[in-house]
């Protein structure tokens, strides 16, 4: 499927193609959504630059997602989307920009780019030009990677709350096999932002470097340098996050450790408490001909009341040495 956006009164208009109907000369954006043989050829034909497919998406290297084709650069990056699936090609999207055009493809829906065609369309002031089409879309993507950041961070911060405030209930192993569940969805979800704020990171550079060939002016490759700052300190709060899921991590496995040796040492200590009265009754237990107490009247209520007596001195003594 092929969007086109045009130029009009109020911004760019929207204009979804039919299948054999020929691309608009006046595009400022050419959205490419799973593309055909016969659109992909269309939209190289306009930007007089080859397209890569999907299979050449899923085959380029990470060195290679970046490079100057005759009519236009073309940038291969991951969106912010990439948090939600681990489908490489569907949280990717493929940019072909020269100073007049700008040509998306996708395979998936990135929510980055339908607020980009809402902002366009309503946005009479952005000029019409692919560049400037680029940097709005660039400008949504790194709000997007600070909420998406941001949405982590919270996770953490109610799931802090639970292990340190609430507790982990070691009756229900769900509870704690949760939490640590928990722990590497968030974990994963950073090291998918790592990923996504690298190959940014990459993109701003690239463009940077062929500011000349793209046709920007000097506002935009300060805008370049903006948005590349505003990576880094993504990054560097997706590294402080890090260290804190490390530490929350072995604070979660240390407290259900320590509520398993809680349980191990209650059966230890009742272990010994009845072990005197074990003895007591493995005594009395002997066939021996000669036990005097096999002949008292009272020796069965006084061999009960030994080994009563044996267990509760044996508790109060652990009591007395706090171990119970």
């Amino acid at each position: 499927m092929i969007i086109a956006y045009c130029p009009s009164v109020k911004g760019l208009e929207r204009v979804e193609l039919a299948p054999d109907a020929p691309l608009p000369a006046t595009s400022v954006w050419v959205d490419l959504y799973s593309p055909t043989p016969e659109e992909q050829k269309a939209a190289e034909k306009l930007m007089g630059a080859e397209i890569p497919s999907r299979d050449d998406v899923t085959a380029i290297e990470t060195s290679e997602r970046l490079y100057v084709e005759p009519g236009a650069v073309v940038m291969t990056t991951q969106l912010p989307m990439a948090t939600r699936t681990m489908d490489p090609i569907q949280s990717s999207v493929t940019i072909v920009l020269n100073s007049k055009r700008l040509v998306t493809v996708r395979y998936g829906d990135p929510k980055t780019l339908s607020i980009l065609a809402r902002k366009i369309q309503s946005d009479s002031t952005l000029e019409r030009k692919g560049p400037a089409v680029f940097f709005a879309m660039l400008d949504i993507i790194v709000d997007r990677c600070a909420d998406e950041m941001e949405a982590a961070s919270s996770q953490y911060d109610e799931l802090a709350y639970q292990v340190f405030s609430e507790g982990l209930n070691t009756r229900k192993t769900a509870s704690y096999q949760f939490a640590i569940r928990q722990l590497g969805q968030i974990g994963l979800k950073v090291a998918k932002m790592h990923d996504v704020c690298a190959g940014l990171s990459r993109a701003l550079l690239f463009t940077s470097t062929n500011a000349k060939r793209l046709g920007l002016s000097e506002d935009q490759i300060e805008e370049c340098k903006t948005y590349g700052r505003d990576i880094h300190s993504i990054k560097e709060h997706g590294d402080a996050l890090d260290n804190k899921l490390s530490f929350l991590l072995d604070a979660t496995v240390g407290l259900v450790t320590l509520e398993q040796n809680q349980i191990s040492k209650i059966f230890t200590v009742l272990g010994v408490i009845f072990l005197p009265p074990t003895l007591i009754a493995s005594i009395y237990g002997m066939n021996f001909s000669k036990m005097p107490e096999l002949q008292w009247e009272q020796g069965f209520e006084f061999s009960i009341g030994l080994m009563v007596v044996s267990v509760v001195a044996t508790f109060l003594f652990f009591r007395w040495k706090k171990l119970l």
